[in-house]
């Protein structure tokens, strides 16, 4: 019998010491992701082939100035609540730029009788979307306005015809909006997702937020409890902390699920804002070539637990071709590579 006591022990002993190292190597981990960071941001650069690191274009409130105002509400008082969006009519860059006098060259605005509360960027991965470009703007740069955000916006293009990998554009939009501004916050957001509620605050909180958790396209509802897609938000913090997106997954499907197991994976939930208020619209369209469903991506998906403080934005590699400034966004075009044969 005790033979039987002691070889318990030894199971539960070596059980502890398991999950002791597997702990160890989490934090081993994200404390390697964070140095990265910290060492990119010195240097300037990553891994990556790209031009010298462009000025901040962004206005600046001169101390003096800052000391008059006070911060933006938490709740802007212009927000308007439900919104009609329709897709019936498109205008021009010019005509769009005209619209929106406030926004200064390359996609930026902070409003001038308030504090910000957040810097935040927002990212686009984009290929071949001209006509869904331009109606995210006619929107979105009206309500970002009255959400009185200080905002950039970046649109990320996919260089070449090859096959498509969303998720490494995400990560390239990180690094790049960086360089440019000391952002604090990063929302993630498809061309073709429009808010039908300026209360939807693209903004960061304790948690990653998902913006687009009632779409049209699902009835309005979650299709299922761990969809993660559309529109996200991360602070600095929260996208170093799972690694940001992994770069693996070329072609349409399941990256999106990916990025939810990396942040319960992390110790961390996702917040999303109220059916009401989180409704979205997306605008229809066939699939892009170059975007076809990948059925090898299931199993890059059921290895992520493992590879997952390995493949994001600690392996993030591509070169840089141009970076376009007009007046309502930045266009950062980049050779991302393909896919393995």
């Amino acid at each position: 019998m005790r033979w039987k006591l002691l070889l318990l022990m030894l199971v539960l002993s070596c059980l502890l010491l398991c999950l002791w190292l597997n702990n160890l190597s989490s934090s081993l981990s994200a404390w390697r992701i964070s140095q990265h960071w910290q060492w990119s941001q010195s240097k300037g650069t990553l891994a990556h082939t790209d031009a010298p690191t462009p000025s901040n274009g962004t206005a600046v409130i001169k101390s003096s100035e800052t000391t008059q105002l006070e911060k933006c509400p938490s709740d802007p008082p212009d927000l308007v609540g439900p919104l009609r969006i329709v897709f019936d009519k498109e205008q021009s860059l010019e005509e769009l730029a005209g619209l929106n006098p406030y926004v200064e060259f390359g996609g930026h605005y902070k409003p001038q009788n308030c504090i910000p509360l957040q810097r935040i960027a927002i990212i686009i991965p984009f290929r071949n979307r001209d006509h869904h470009l331009r109606h995210w703007l006619y929107y979105l740069h009206p309500i970002l306005r009255r959400q009185q955000g200080d905002y950039g916006v970046y649109v990320i293009e996919q260089a070449g015809d090859g096959t498509f990998n969303r998720a490494k554009l995400l990560n390239v939009g990180f690094v790049e909006a960086s360089k440019e501004n000391d952002y604090d916050c990063f929302i993630f957001s498809d061309v073709d997702i429009i808010p039908e509620n300026d209360r939807n605050l693209y903004r960061c909180s304790l948690n990653p937020r998902h913006l687009a958790c009632a779409m049209d396209k699902f009835g309005y509802k979650l299709p299922y409890t761990g969809y993660f897609g559309g529109v996200v938000a991360f602070t600095k913090e929260q996208y170093l902390k799972i690694n940001g997106f992994s770069n693996n997954y070329w072609g349409w499907g399941t990256e999106d699920d990916d990025t939810y197991k990396r942040v319960t994976m992390s110790g961390m939930s996702v917040e999303r804002p109220d059916r009401n208020i989180g409704r979205t619209k997306m605008i229809r369209h066939q699939r892009d070539k170059g975007n076809e469903v990948n059925e090898k991506n299931y199993a890059i998906y059921n290895r992520m637990k493992f590879t997952r403080m390995q493949d994001g934005y600690i392996s993030l590699k591509y070169s840089l071709i141009k970076k376009e400034k007009s007046q309502l966004y930045t266009k950062i075009t980049v050779d991302i590579g393909k896919p393995p044969s």
